[in-house]
């Protein structure tokens, strides 16, 4: 079999998920209408638990994982989109049901495309990944939702998500307060991404009240379970929360006294399934409204060869920032 491009391939093994880089041809590649030259691509909290077998997260092997990527249209025969199109691509199951962007080739759907925002590299297109456009949608959430000011806590800070929404959020004037599990470790990470205050301690594992001192004029949680029945404890008078992540449990318990005594709103923030028109603004705002992430230390760029270790250094909870995926290294 002639080899055209190389991919990481998930398969399974006595019921363990084994990877490995290798080569394949494009015959290999599912149906679509786009056939895209992959750039970079990223880890995901997602794809880590893809990668090391964590979880449920592949059904049907073998897999390519990598549920984002960037790169240039090499073959379409959609008219949306031709021959030499920048382009990025985040959720739509992609990386989970369809073949992902750990790969130097990927054919997909054009509905799952979207134009790589003029000025925006696929280098940064890839820093920001699902992570950057999930942090973007909770900022527009907030925003939609009247939090205009005021002291806004980012949960899970170091993460993907949280390191972009907290630079997002100082870009934009917020004054941004960093929750994280080792405060005095990440200190000076997170006070260079923007954070006025980074905070963390026992009490975040502990059952809040149903009502704490109002704190907070909004939240972006990707944490969920006791930290986010916290967070909406201690939300100012007719706050709002953008909830889009579970990291610390499903779970939440909580009461209905913020929301009826202090009318705090809990916005649910989805990216896989956004809808196109709201992903193009998110995607557009993040071409203009977020700082240089290359000059942050928000990223590190590591080769396909390297996605194993990387994933089981971030199931350990050892990284921080954005890890891209140079796919032709």
């Amino acid at each position: 079999m002639s080899t055209d491009f190389q991919a990481l391939v998930l398969n399974q093994q006595d019921g363990k998920t084994t990877s490995n880089v290798q080569g394949l041809s494009l015959q290999d590649l599912p149906e679509g209408d786009v056939l895209v030259q992959v750039e970079y691509s990223s880890i995901n909290y997602k794809d880590a638990m893809a990668v090391t077998g964590t979880g449920k997260i592949i059904r049907q092997f073998p897999m390519v994982p990598g549920i984002d990527s960037a790169g240039t249209v090499i073959e379409s025969s959609n008219p949306r989109f031709k021959v030499g199109d920048a382009v990025v691509l985040t959720g739509w199951g992609v990386g989970e049901r369809h073949w992902g962007g750990l790969a130097q080739r990927q054919r997909v759907k054009a509905d799952w495309l979207v134009p790589l925002p003029q000025g925006m590299s696929p280098l940064t297109a890839m820093t920001m990944g699902t992570a950057g456009l999930t942090a973007m949608l909770c900022v527009m959430a907030l925003q939609d939702a009247g939090v205009a000011s005021g002291p806004v806590l980012v949960s899970g800070a170091t993460g993907g998500v949280g390191s972009v929404a907290v630079a997002v959020l100082a870009r934009l004037g917020y004054s941004v307060s960093a929750l994280s599990q080792r405060p005095d470790a990440s200190r000076a990470y997170l006070t260079q991404l923007g954070a006025t205050e980074v905070i963390g301690g026992p009490e975040w594992s502990e059952k809040p009240s149903p009502l704490a001192t109002q704190r907070w004029a909004g939240a972006v949680d990707v944490v969920g379970g006791t930290t986010l029945a916290r967070i909406l404890s201690e939300t100012h008078y007719g706050g709002a929360v953008a909830a889009c992540g579970l990291a610390g449990g499903v779970g939440l318990e909580t009461t209905v006294m913020p929301f009826i005594l202090r009318g705090v709103r809990l916005l649910g923030v989805d990216s896989v399934m956004c809808p196109t028109e709201r992903r193009l603004l998110a995607w557009q705002r993040l071409g203009t409204e977020c700082p240089n992430v290359e000059g942050l230390g928000l990223q590190r760029v590591v080769g396909l060869s390297e996605v194993l270790a990387i994933s089981q250094e971030m199931m350990a909870g050892r990284a921080h920032g954005r890890v891209v995926v140079d796919v032709n290294r």
